[in-house]
This record gives C-alpha cells, sequence and structure tokens, in this order.
C-alpha cells in the first residue's frame, strides 16, 4: 500500500505541473450593424482572468481562408501553445480574440469585413474584456488569408498595433497563383478575378501611405519551405523590401508545406516576438473598472 500510495503522489505531483496554468476559450457573439447579422467570435482568457483584476494586452488572431474562429483553437492547437508559453514565462498572460471571416479576407469586399473590424469588433470587445485599449497593448496577426489581412490592418492603421504575425501571408505580389483561392472567393471580382482590385487592395498600395507616417511596427514574417503557393518567395521579398525601409522584423523559413504543419511551427516564435512590444498586465484602477 505503500508503494501504491507513494505512486499515486507522484503521479498527483507530476498531474499537478501539467495544469499548474489552464486559461480558457469561451465562445462570443456581437450583432455587427456594419454586417446586419450576428458575428461570433472565440476569446481566450488566460489563467486567473475571471478572478483577478488585471487588465490585458490583447491580439487579434485570424484565420485562413474557408476556416472559422475554430480554427486556430483545433487546427493550431492555440489554448495549449499559449498556456505553455505564458507558464514559462516567454510571453505575457494576454487576451487572444479569434473572430469568424469565412471568405472575406478581411477588406470591405464581399461583407464589409474590415470596416466591421473598426466600428463592431474592436469597440464591443474593449467594452466587454478588461484589455488595453491602447496601441503598446494591442498586437494582430495570422496565417495565410489571416495573415494577408494582418498585414493589411497593420499597414493601414498602424496607430492601433503595436507588432505583428504573418503566418505564411497569402501577399502575392504581384498576382496570385492561379491556384490560389483568392482567385475562386468571389472577393477580388464579383464573376472572375480582378487583377486590377487585386492590386488595389494588396499591400504594396498601402506602402507608401504607410511609410509617410513615420511609425514603427515590428513584423514576424514566416513561412514554410515547400509552401504550395510559393509564399516562402513572397515572404523573403517583402522582409527584404521592410528591413530596407530600416523597419524591424524577423524572417522565419520552417520545414513544411502551406498548412498547420508549418503554421504550428511558427506560431510559438511568432507570438514570442510580437508581444516583446507590448506592456505587461497591470491592475485596473476603480475609475476605468
Amino acid at each position: 500500500m505503500r508503494a501504491v500510495s507513494g505512486l499515486v503522489a507522484a503521479l498527483a505531483a507530476l498531474t499537478a505541473g501539467w495544469t499548474a496554468y489552464a486559461g480558457t476559450v469561451i465562445s462570443q457573439k456581437v450583432q455587427s450593424a456594419t454586417l446586419n447579422r450576428e458575428w461570433v467570435y472565440n476569446v481566450y482568457l488566460p489563467d486567473g482572468y475571471e478572478t483577478g483584476k488585471l487588465r490585458y494586452p490583447m491580439m487579434y488572431l485570424l484565420h485562413g481562408n474557408g476556416a472559422d474562429q475554430n480554427e486556430w483553437v483545433v487546427s493550431g492547437n492555440m489554448q495549449q501553445t499559449v498556456d505553455q508559453l505564458i507558464k514559462d514565462g516567454q510571453m505575457p498572460p494576454a487576451v487572444i480574440v479569434m473572430p469568424s471571416a469565412t471568405t472575406t479576407w478581411y477588406v470591405d469586399r464581399k461583407e464589409m469585413m474590415e470596416t466591421a473590424f473598426l466600428k463592431d469588433l474592436f469597440p464591443e470587445i474593449e467594452a466587454k474584456f478588461r484589455v488595453m485599449k491602447e496601441r503598446t497593448g494591442r498586437v494582430i496577426g495570422g496565417e495565410s488569408m489571416g495573415g494577408y489581412g494582418s498585414l493589411r490592418f497593420v499597414l493601414k492603421y498602424p496607430e492601433m498595433f503595436a507588432a505583428a504575425a504573418l503566418i505564411s501571408p497569402a501577399i502575392y505580389n504581384p498576382e496570385p497563383p492561379e491556384t490560389s483561392s483568392a482567385r475562386r472567393v468571389g472577393v477580388f471580382g464579383s464573376d472572375k478575378f480582378d487583377p486590377d482590385i487585386w492590386k488595389s487592395l494588396n499591400y504594396p498600395a498601402l506602402l507608401d501611405g504607410f511609410f509617410a507616417k513615420n511609425t514603427t511596427v515590428p513584423l514576424y514574417v514566416g513561412s514554410g519551405d515547400d509552401d504550395d503557393f510559393m509564399i516562402e518567395g513572397q515572404a523573403a521579398t517583402f522582409y527584404e523590401l521592410w528591413r530596407q525601409k530600416k523597419q524591424p522584423g524577423e524572417l522565419r523559413i520552417y520545414n513544411g508545406p502551406h498548412s498547420f504543419e508549418a503554421f504550428n511551427a511558427q506560431f510559438p516564435e511568432a507570438v514570442r516576438y510580437i508581444f516583446r512590444y507590448v506592456r505587461r498586465p497591470e491592475a485596473v484602477s476603480p475609475q476605468v473598472q
């Protein structure tokens, strides 16, 4: 019996170590006036959020084409990865928001998704959750279509984001390859793909406006080395441009295709990097609770 008791105690201690830090993911919805419909999103809350009084830095984590708010939770193992990074002190406790955007590419075309982010989602999150409302407490990132959207948000609204993570971003220049979903989802041309619409919305069209603001935004840029859409080349080309403009960043090429095999390899390093540029959780003053 003593041996069994000792084994139970050892297992209990080991299990306690496993569960010492555990954030939660909750499903939420907002009635979007811009989209004229109900809009769903997931939120990761760090361990201790419900019982604490801290205000947290936050991240908008964007999914890829045709996915939804569950992609990063299910395919990306986001919750387990972030729990471990926070537990190990490699990132601060943070709130992470994962909205559903289906196949909109985060632009005001198929739906007014870009406007909905600014007018509906951002105010919703800041009113409902204890998150920092300043640029120094907010980052953004995503994979594939989500990387495309993250870069556009940063270039158009650099005053809103401290840093961004572009994970295998679909930032094709000058045009998407023939196999890209961007040509088939009815965003960049209703009946057929229109290269002029793509070029008007892709990142090169936003660069002059961004650089004119003289704002520094650190970017993580990564890709798998066997990406189905050759994004490793696109990522390297963009990163070279970014560095030529004296903007801070990190470029990483991992083993893998355009799938969560490569996305998951990049995610921990991407998150560690961008959260270096935000404030740590801080006490909420009684006046702003």
